[in-house]
């Protein structure tokens, strides 16, 4: 699977760490059945998927990765916004 980096290009996959699902996190004084929900519930669709994708061996950057989940297809790719990351730093 070739991912397209915003600031490196396209590159190999195996150039990236996959954090997972990019899901909006609860609030900070969300009730804990909400963070159980986060932590513990997830949807898990056949089809379009947006994920956190790390350049660990390139420019650092986290990217937004929309693919599909049956055929692998990369769909898009875009720098994450430090709301995306929820804490991932």
């Amino acid at each position: 699977m070739r991912i397209n980096c915003p600031n490196c290009g396209e590159r190999d996959r195996r150039e990236f760490y996959v954090k997972g699902a990019a899901l909006a996190r609860p609030a900070a004084d969300a009730t804990l059945e909400a963070w159980h929900d986060h932590v513990n519930l997830r949807d898990n669709p056949a089809g379009e998927l947006h994920e956190l994708w790390y350049h660990e061996m390139g420019c650092g950057a986290w990217i937004d990765v929309c693919r599909n989940v049956v055929s692998h297809a990369v769909l898009s790719t875009a720098l994450a916004s430090a709301a995306d990351l929820g804490g991932a730093r």
